[in-house]
């Protein structure tokens, strides 16, 4: 009884010890395939959304100013702007259609910080830019033509049927760049600007000449960006309920229980797992019936020439090494080593080694023997 108990122990130890690795090399194809997935899906999003890659989102924006050491932060609501907003601290109002009421954008005006509003819509401009307003032309890029460093170190940008700001009225600083298209003023402590589109922010837009510099420089000019995209109307919840909100609680557990058991019968019924087990061939194949029987094929085919280039190829094999040379010698060489070695002729050496393919059957054998002779001399010498 206890060599029977002791020999079932040892027989699940060695099953545990070869399953081991199996279950290692599974979770960890898992593993790889699932981040390579979720780092390669794509990513849909709205226009300026910082996680999207689609051509009108900003993810490629947000990774050029991490790269650039920047911290990007994300926000969709006041209280995460006003959590994270800070002096030095730059706050980016992308365009969203869920505009903020009243008390959302003084909210937003006290927040501690500079601002930059890209594409803002009327009643935003005219809370957090009260200082400027619509002008009536249209801004479609071109140089700069202003001392903003952001602006001149970017140098020709497309922005493309831009909006264009002017000062309310003459008592404002105002720095216009690209025709009004982009604007900045200073009031109470913080720097404030407007841009009139957004177009050269998205994935797409960037590979236009001068776009990628000019949002960079933008977005980043504060060691920190605060990224305002509200997704709903502040307050109010999507609404969205996923499928796990809809599985009752108890229907996990059964779900556990059912693959603990599946697994357990997949262990009882399962092919035992054991080390190899080696296995004598049938036939034993004797090396002189097997060229032999090549040997035939040969003839049968009348590839002399085949026959003659194994030779020689095998003969060239086992020689050079015994002669010093590599694989890469060329034939001259091998010729002269192997004249100096056994004192043959060099023009026996180089027929044998190196010759035309023989004409005949009679001329194939004395090649064979020719080759068989040299190769022996070499060995002996």
């Amino acid at each position: 009884m206890t060599t029977t108990s002791s020999t079932v122990g040892s027989t699940v130890v060695k099953r545990w010890r070869t399953l081991r690795w199996v279950l290692l090399a599974l979770v960890v194809i898992v593993g790889v395939s699932a981040v390579s997935t979720y780092l390669t899906a794509p990513r849909p999003g709205g226009r300026m959304d910082p996680e999207a890659t689609s051509p009108d989102g900003a993810h490629a924006l947000v990774t050029l100013l991490e790269d650039r050491g920047v911290e990007v932060v994300t926000a969709d609501d006041l209280a995460g702007v006003e959590r994270s907003a800070r002096p030095n601290s730059l706050l980016l109002v992308a365009p969203t259609p869920y505009f903020l009421d009243d008390d959302g954008l003084q909210r937003l005006k006290k927040v501690p910080g500079d601002v930059l509003l890209v594409e803002p819509v009327s009643r935003t401009r005219e809370s957090l830019a009260p200082k400027i307003r619509t002008a009536a032309e249209t801004s479609f890029g071109g140089e700069p033509n202003c001392d903003l460093r952001e602006a001149t170190r970017a140098g020709s940008a497309q922005l493309d049927l831009s909006d264009t700001y002017e000062a309310v009225d003459d008592d404002t600083m105002l720095t216009r760049c690209y025709d009004g298209a982009l604007v900045r003023y200073r009031e109470g402590g913080r720097t404030v600007t407007a841009v009139g589109t957004a177009d050269f922010m998205t994935n797409s837009g960037l590979l236009q000449e001068g776009n990628a510099a000019l949002a960079m420089n933008l977005a980043g000019a504060r060691p920190r960006v605060i990224w305002y995209m509200p997704k709903q109307i502040e307050g109010e919840s999507d609404g969205a309920a996923s499928i796990m909100d809809l599985i009752p609680a108890r229907v996990g557990w059964i779900v556990l229980q059912l693959c603990l058991v599946v697994a357990f019968v997949a262990l009882w019924r399962g092919r035992r797992i054991g080390p190899l087990v080696a296995e004598d061939l049938p036939v034993v194949v004797r090396a002189s019936e097997t060229v032999e029987g090549r040997g035939r094929l040969y003839r049968s085919r009348r590839a002399r020439d085949r026959a003659a280039s194994a030779l020689r190829t095998a003969v060239l094999q086992r020689a050079l090494p015994r002669l010093g040379l590599g694989t890469g010698s060329d034939p001259a060489s091998v010729v002269t080593t192997t004249a100096q070695r056994i004192r043959y002729e060099p023009n026996a050496i180089e027929y044998a080694l190196f010759g035309p393919p023989p004409s005949d059957d009679a001329e194939l054998v004395n090649l064979s023997r020719l080759l068989d002779d040299i190769e022996r001399q070499v060995a002996d010498s």
